[in-house]
């Protein structure tokens, strides 16, 4: 009677197991568009089934999380509508559970009573999902100025008279891509993709809220003239985007900011208004017990043959996915790591994962060819007494062949000593990796050790790549970088390939690889694969025309 009744409701019962890569599914699978999943599939093949732009969010959905931990997801398969799934993680995260159903069934639910704007939870699940898309995004809060003293004045109903009203100038102010929503008793928040054509930002939008919670009103016979307190955040999306509440919560210090300059305020969130409890101090304890609990992960960028447009390796690069705020940008801990002396522990981190990860590509997809992986050596790695032993332990528990794990290190550490920096090289092209010169270009003192450094690549820095198509300084450049690597028999890889113009340029150049946004930013394993996977079926891995 129970699978009758999902049934009936468009509904559908799942359960994710990851420790056996099976996700099953009981009730109404093919009105909801998972008869192709159903009764069971495994994780590639419903990430694989996901709108192209809702992957993100499918991988999202199966990452095992701790035990209670809730899921709330709004997902798109192929040849079906959006879909509300629900779920919680069980038994100390080994598997999960929950129910899925078209979302037109759910109308009416995650909503404010009072001001049918989306409730705090409704709210930051659409902020989730607008972040994972690429772009610039913002958050503004507004807070209403003394609201106890509207209470006090007008009595609890007229004072919900007041919030209804401002709900409704709101939802008149904003569309419904913007989110508008009540999050607390007297905060209302917007969420906005900005436009960097038109200029539009931060200020534009909070004026805009301003202006229609500001506007005056008459209740009961009173004029009500509302004044609201503004805090705004913004965020790039994509694979390093912060997690929804993390920007709420920078939304929210910017709030308490602009509460400090009397009614009618207003700020902007920057890094001097974090408080005690993400101190520094904090953040490196933090820090420091990421690697302990595996927190830190690679993410990988693809690296594509410019001529074939096939897909010939990946680049891994680091990424700390935090407990509590999502994943932490880049810049946030890569300099923290160095300062607190752990480059040398992240090094061996991502070639352990990294090589483990390319050893598992190249068993299951042989129609890849010579795949390979490229891991960043970090800043004096290279000096470091084990390094070798490390790599040749690496290639061998791995059983990757010859070549495939390439190390990149930079100018600047091969110049420190370079003829110590030339026997170490040697010693790891002899126990079975390739080498990259990274950031080529940008601090070279001299060409003349090039020639006798055991490199296989070159990589052209990114902003002569982004620039060559506007400055003749840079595109003489990039052409000297090819033809030299041509000369010394050296591949060259492109970095900051941002669309198919740059592509068309390169190719001409004469140019091996390209690598960017313009094909993918940084994946997660599993949607990397995916990536890999459609490249393959299609024959070439897709360029954006433009940026």
């Amino acid at each position: 009677m129970a699978l009758e009744a999902l049934a009936a409701a468009d509904s559908a019962l799942w359960v994710w197991t990851p420790s056996q890569d099976s996700i099953s599914f009981s009730g109404a699978t093919p009105s909801i568009g998972l008869g192709p999943l159903a009764p069971e599939c495994t994780a590639a093949t419903f990430v694989a089934m996901a709108l192209p732009q809702d992957r993100a969010l499918a991988e999202r959905l199966l990452k095992p999380r701790a035990e209670g931990a809730e899921i709330s997801v709004r997902l798109r398969m192929r040849g079906s509508e959006t879909c509300l799934w629900r779920g919680v993680w069980l038994e100390d995260g080994l598997r999960a559970a929950g129910i899925v159903t078209l979302e037109h069934r759910m109308i009416g639910t995650g909503r404010c009573a009072l001001t049918h704007l989306l409730d705090r939870r409704s709210f930051l699940g659409r902020v989730s999902e607008g972040l994972v898309q690429p772009g610039e995004f913002e958050m503004v809060i507004a807070d209403l100025d003394r609201l106890k003293r509207l209470n006090e004045a007008l009595g609890p109903e007229r004072a919900d008279l007041v919030l209804s009203t401002l709900g409704s100038r709101l939802s008149a102010a904003f569309p419904n891509e913007a989110a508008p929503a009540r999050i607390g008793e007297d905060e209302f928040a917007v969420f906005v993709r900005r436009d960097r054509q038109s200029g539009a930002g931060t200020a534009s939008t909070a004026e805009r809220m301003r202006e229609a919670l500001e506007l005056p009103m008459s209740v009961a016979g009173y004029d009500i003239y509302p004044s609201v307190s503004i805090g705004a955040a913004s965020a790039e999306g994509g694979a390093d985007a912060p997690a929804a509440g993390e920007l709420l919560r920078r939304a929210s210090l910017a709030l308490e900011r602009a509460k400090t300059g009397g009614r009618g305020g207003a700020a902007a969130y920057g890094r001097a208004l974090e408080n005690d409890s993400l101190s520094r101090l904090a953040l490196e304890s933090e820090l420091r017990n990421a690697f302990s609990r595996g927190e830190i992960e690679p993410f990988y960028q693809p690296i594509v043959n410019l001529s074939t447009g096939a897909v010939a390796g990946f680049e891994a690069l680091a990424r700390w996915r935090h407990p509590q705020r999502g994943l932490v940008p880049p810049d946030e801990f890569l300099s923290l790591t160095e300062e607190m002396g752990l480059m040398a522990e992240l090094g061996l981190v991502m070639m352990r994962q990294a090589a483990r990860q390319l050893a598992e590509w190249l068993s299951r997809h042989p129609a890849a060819g010579d795949l390979f992986c490229s891991v960043n050596l970090s800043v004096g790695e290279i000096e470091r007494p084990h390094l070798v032993q490390d790599v040749a332990d690496i290639i061998a528990t791995t059983g990757l062949p010859k070549g495939a794990l390439k190390l990149e290190v930079t100018e600047s550490d091969i110049m420190r000593d370079p003829n110590k920096a030339a026997e170490v090289l040697a010693s790891l092209r002899e126990v079975g990796a390739s080498l990259a010169l990274d950031d080529f270009g940008t601090g070279f003192s001299s060409l003349s050790y090039l020639a006798r450094l055991p490199f296989d690549t070159l990589k052209i820095d990114r902003y002569f790549v982004l620039t060559m198509d506007k400055d003749e300084g840079s595109a003489k450049i990039v052409r000297s970088v090819v033809n030299l690597g041509r000369d010394l028999s050296l591949e060259v890889v492109a970095e900051g390939v941002e669309n198919a113009s740059l592509a068309y340029l390169l190719v001409q150049d004469g140019c091996h690889y390209g690598q960017g946004f313009g094909y993918a930013p940084a994946l997660p394993a599993q949607e990397a694969e995916v990536y890999l996977n459609e490249s393959l079926v299609d024959g070439a891995a897709p360029i954006k025309a433009r940026s």
